[in-house]
């Protein structure tokens, strides 16, 4: 015990000592050399070699500025009992700083005379970017972002990693671009990034209704959801108040997290205690009677600040657009974080999360009528397709997750994130079945109970040494995810009521007894498991301009279900053997990829990279299981960060290839058949840009030509006008429907400042969409639509300094409430959202 007091003594000393030298270094170099202090800090944008190990931060900024003979204040507690990040390569001053500095708690600002000085990094997301010499100042790469750039990531690599030296296509939606934006679900977040279409089944659902998985479509594939780097099912796991910053990593990221497709992932970062307290609650109002209050709330719990607190929290009741769908929820999202010793660290964070009405509208609309309305009046954008006293649909979300890091020396670190979940979900359902007549359909009833457990594991070693000039960045790893899960369906087949969509009568009476003579009815109790285990190797290496990487990852996975399902057809009883099935898979993936990194800002990239996932629970109709999903991708791109300037441009074509891309199957309802290969080709082009201290924009164009390619599939053109079917068609060749070939949006967002409407803001976006097919064979076309936002938002403390910290936003989506159908199938169209009206009041303090 005394050893261990003395050791913590003498290193309590060793800091004191090293932050004591620091100061008196950095005075002297401050009295004695100002002019070539400002002359070093004005030539700060050239890059010079750095070999700083991880070690005290008095100790690090002190050997920093005798290499740049920069001057650095600071406060001296600020540092104490912090360390630094280890920096070894080829970096700007504000870069190697930039590196030295991530993780502790601490940035850097320009003073007078091109002198640093290093202060908190704030919590204020509202912040605007920190500068030096023009150049962004530190970011943590699981962290809000600066305006609507950030220039590190961890979704890409694992490991961070600025952006422009991965050599993929990686987007992050800031959270700032959030707060302008004021998305209500992670749908809504996506709209303005390249290669995402976010509203593929309508954008109706005012809530955060349902997750991700599966309605999001990324470079024409399938986009999933990753939280903290762990694949999850929880249909809340993407609640936006709960959210630090969103990416989208495109095209293939199965080395790092398994189960992909070529498509990519959705990576959401939740929000941890920060290093300086955080206060901040809201109200918010909007159109279809939405009433919401939200609280953000992060401080020390002991003196030192090596204990941390967070308590984020919602609650929100408001109808949608649709009668009779309502969507209410309340939340919190609680967290701990312990520094145990400057090397290691702990943060716990739970989630609970009750959603009784999710706000989702499980139907869509006839295509005549909304498609087509020629000889048809409109169908109403509010019309329920279904029964108010049946349709009902919610969700019970329980998550506990746990995140620890230790650093053992420079060579070697570790890292592990666990996470378990638990879902409930219940939807009764009497949704569109067929077509009757021109306005007149056929309702079929449906109830669905599900709960479903999901424990995930990542656990990695990660470290940097060199071999001669040449650095490497490794990392090594391990994870595992255990998914099951119970389903209870019930499908009422006693009638389908008929329903005039024009002049609706509710009168739907629904009967599951598996006893009554009354009621023909179906159950079946689906019982399904699904494990994964993946180990993944990956380096990182530099030499002189070029950035490469190389990775590798072997994949093992086991599912297995069983269908029991039982009947009453008027009074007769009976059930049928379980139907069980069992698949085993497993796959090797890999990427390589290679980034030049020019000295003027220019990135220019080429990676190939491939990915496997299983068909988790699809069958055909026989109940056969698919074969995994496997694909390869090809992409060159350019990367540009803009020097002295806070603007990140990027560039990137694409080849993509899918093997057992699956489809709907035309001919037995509610199952999906194997289309054979799908081809996605194209490019993007995007903008994130803190162009000035008052103006910020995002910008992006993507063309997507994505079709079926080897397939012996065919099918029968529809004529939706005369309900009517004609000759089989081969599917070969035609376009993949609900994806768009281009899709272009731009949002800015301006802050007026030393004038007479100091602290006031305005910000708008376009939004385009080209059209889409209806089907596997082109029947025929979906129009493409343009969409625009706007807003504004006041600080109030401004003008009156007594109300600093209170701001007022308002945010209006579809401003002209335009009527779109955002996809089709056949028979059914699914409308996009109307004008929205969103406005909140926030204190912080």
């Amino acid at each position: 015990m005394l050893g261990n007091t003395q050791t913590q003594n003498a290193a309590t000393r060793r800091m004191t000592l090293a932050t004591a030298l620091f100061l008196t270094t950095t005075a002297l170099v401050s009295l004695m050399s100002p002019p070539a202090v400002a002359q070093t800090g004005a030539a700060s944008t050239s890059a010079q070699s750095f070999a700083i190990s991880a070690r005290p931060l008095g100790e690090a900024l002190l050997l920093f500025s005798h290499q740049t003979h920069l001057q650095i204040t600071s406060q001296g507690p600020m540092l104490t009992g912090r360390r630094s990040t280890a920096v070894s390569g080829h970096f700007t001053p504000s870069e190697a700083l930039t590196r030295l500095l991530s993780g502790t708690g601490l940035t850097f600002r320009s003073e007078a005379g091109g002198a640093i000085q290093i202060v908190p990094a704030s919590a204020n997301i509202t912040l605007d970017p920190v500068r030096v010499g023009g150049t962004l100042a530190h970011q943590d790469p699981t962290g809000p972002g600066v305006g609507y750039v950030a220039d590190t990531t961890m979704a890409g690599t694992k490991t961070n990693t600025p952006i422009t030296e991965i050599p993929n296509s990686i987007y992050v939606i800031t959270k700032q671009q959030m707060v302008d934006q004021q998305p209500q679900n992670i749908t809504d977040a996506l709209r303005y990034t390249p290669g995402i279409y976010a509203e593929a089944y309508g954008g109706g659902s005012t809530g955060a209704a349902g997750s991700i998985n599966g309605n999001i479509f990324q470079r024409g594939f399938k986009a999933w959801q990753f939280v903290d780097g762990l694949m999850t099912h929880s249909a809340s796991a993407g609640e936006t108040t709960f959210l630090e910053r969103i990416e989208a990593v495109n095209g293939p990221a199965s080395v790092m997290y398994g189960q992909v497709t070529p498509g990519g992932m959705i990576g959401m970062s939740l929000k941890k205690p920060t290093d300086t307290p955080l206060h901040q609650v809201s109200v918010g109002f909007g159109n279809w009677g939405r009433y919401e209050a939200t609280a953000d709330l992060s401080d020390k719990i002991t003196k030192s600040g090596n204990l941390r607190y967070r308590v984020s929290a919602i609650g929100v009741t408001q109808g949608t657009q649709v009668n009779y769908v309502d969507y209410h929820r309340v939340g919190v999202l609680p967290s701990i974080t312990w520094d145990i010793d400057p090397k290691t660290s702990l943060t716990l964070m739970g989630m609970y999360m009750y959603t009784p009405g999710d706000g989702s509208n499980g139907t869509g609309l006839p295509a005549i009528g909304t498609r087509f309305t020629d000889d048809m009046p409109r169908i109403s954008r509010s019309t329920f397709v279904g029964e108010p006293n049946w349709n009902q649909s919610g969700e019970k979300d329980a998550m506990f997750e746990y995140q620890f890091k230790h650093e053992f020396k420079k060579y070697i670190n570790f890292s592990q994130t666990f996470r378990w979940e638990d879902t409930k979900f219940d939807n009764l359902n009497a949704y569109y079945d067929s077509n009757v007549s021109p306005g007149v359909v056929a309702l079929h009833g449906w109830a669905n109970h599900i709960s479903g457990t999901q424990e995930a594991l990542d656990t990695r070693l990660f470290g940097e040494f060199n071999t001669g000039s040449v650095q490497h960045t490794w990392v090594t790893g391990s994870d595992f995810r255990n998914y099951s899960y119970n389903d209870l369906t019930e499908s009422d087949n006693t009638s389908h009521p008929i329903l005039n969509v024009y002049n609706p009568e509710y009168e739907y009476e629904p009967c599951y007894s598996l006893i009554s003579a009354s009621c023909r009815t179906f159950h079946f109790m689906p019982r399904s498991s699904y494990f994964q285990e993946g180990i993944y190797f990956q380096d990182q290496i530099k030499w002189k301009n070029l950035s490469i990487i190389l990775g590798g990852r072997q994949d093992w996975a086991h599912q297995s279900s069983s269908i029991p399902d039982s009947y009453n057809f008027n009074g007769v009883t009976g059930s049928d053997p379980a139907t069980k099935t069992s698949q085993t898979d497993k796959a090797f993936t890999w990427r390589g990829g290679i980034v030049y990194n020019t000295k003027f800002g220019l990135h220019p990239y080429f990676s190939y990279s491939t990915s496997f996932i299983p068909q988790t629970g699809e069958t055909n109709y026989l109940g056969q299981p698919f074969s995994p999903l496997t694909g390869k991708q090809s992409e060159a791109g350019l990367k540009y960060k803009v020097p002295d300037r806070d603007i990140l441009l990027t560039t990137s074509a694409f080849d993509i290839v899918e093997n057992h891309y699956l489809i709907e199957d035309m001919v037995h309802t509610n199952f999906e058949k194997d289309a054979g290969t799908v081809k996605s080709r194209g490019f993007e082009v995007s903008a994130n840009a803190n162009i000035t201290k008052s103006l910020k924009v995002v910008a992006s164009y993507t063309f997507e030509d994505v079709r079926f390619g080897k397939s012996t599939n065919t099918d029968r053109i529809y004529y939706p006008l005369t309900n009517s079917k004609g000759a089989y068609v081969s599917e070969q060749g035609k376009f993949v429907p609900y994806i768009p070939r281009n899709m272009f949006n731009v949002f800015a967002d301006y802050t007026f400042r030393n004038s007479l409407l100091s602290g006031f803001g305005v910000n708008g976006g376009v939004r385009y969409v080209g059209f889409t097919y209806s089907d596997n064979v082109e029947s025929y076309k979906v129009p493409s639509y343009f969409l625009f936002d706007i807003g504004a938002h006041y600080d109030f403390g401004s003008a009156v300094p007594m109300l600093r910290g209170l701001k007022a936003q308002l945010a209006i989506s579809n401003l002209t409430n335009k009527y779109y159908a955002s996809g089709c199938n056949t028979r059914l169209c699914y409308l996009g959202q109307g004008r929205r009206v969103y406005g909140n009041l926030t204190y912080n303090w």
